[in-house]
């Protein structure tokens, strides 16, 4: 039997037979990883509340023919723990979980960056360094710019010229200038375009400072560009306390 170890972020479980549940991880080395863990339903059960969504966790696992399965779990960060007294946190927590899971899919290579950037938005969110909802947004544009679909709020898309831009296309992967605009372009108030940059670049004094009308835009937008890369929409998004 091979044994290995790697830290992981539990995305979620579903049950398997009578007493175990597969548990499906984005670990640091090896990218979403769906493992068994035996016994894990029973009352008796030496990690079960260790392998529920949200923790982060240190593991030993073995290689199986079909399936890994976990040995040993100790927990390095309890997130879950934090997250449920707070229906937003909560909420926009579920979305980055499914986020992760669908962008980094089942490519068995390291997913460092990917790991890291999730870690750190479950760790905001737990210490209320933000609104649940711009932690959330921030952290769906940035996990696509590691995954190789960067959005440019900046400069137009298409041409390369300089910003600011007026027009905004999600098929075409951010703003356009006058000249290059297409068919099916938003027209986005201009701080509405300065708040897409910041949340994709983490620059939380500039989205601070942002209005709730801006605020909504950016959302719609963020959405509607991860739809399009992942094909279609989380269910998760669906639950999110956005801002009123």
């Amino acid at each position: 039997m091979s044994l290995y170890r790697d830290a992981a972020v539990v995305l979620r479980t579903h049950k398997l037979g009578e007493a175990d549940r597969i548990i499906t991880l984005l670990t640091r080395e090896r990218g979403v990883v769906r493992a068994a863990a035996r016994g894990v339903r029973k009352t008796s059960s030496r990690f079960g509340a260790r392998l529920e969504p949200f923790m982060h966790v240190d593991l030993q696992l073995g290689e199986g023919k079909s399936l890994d399965f976990i040995t040993q779990a100790v927990t390095i960060t309890p997130f879950s723990k934090w997250l449920g007294d707070d229906y937003g946190a909560y909420t926009a927590g579920c979305a980055m979980l499914e986020t992760a899971e669908r962008l980094v899919a089942d490519t068995a290579e390291p997913s460092v960056p990917q790991f890291t950037l999730l870690v750190g938005a479950l760790r905001a969110l737990t210490e209320k360094r933000h609104d649940p909802g711009l932690i959330l947004d921030s952290f769906q544009l940035r996990s696509l710019a590691i995954a190789g679909y960067a959005p440019s709020f900046g400069a137009c898309v298409r041409c390369g010229r300089e910003g600011p831009h007026r027009f905004v296309h999600v098929p075409s992967g951010g703003v356009l200038c006058d000249r290059c605009r297409v068919a099916g372009s938003t027209v986005p108030s201009p701080a509405t375009i300065a708040l897409l940059g910041a949340l994709l670049a983490g620059d939380w004094p500039v989205v601070e400072a942002s209005d709730d009308r801006s605020r909504r835009e950016a959302t719609g937008i963020v959405a509607a560009y991860l739809s399009w890369h992942l094909e279609r929409g989380l269910r998760s998004l669906a639950h999110v306390d956005r801002y009123s």
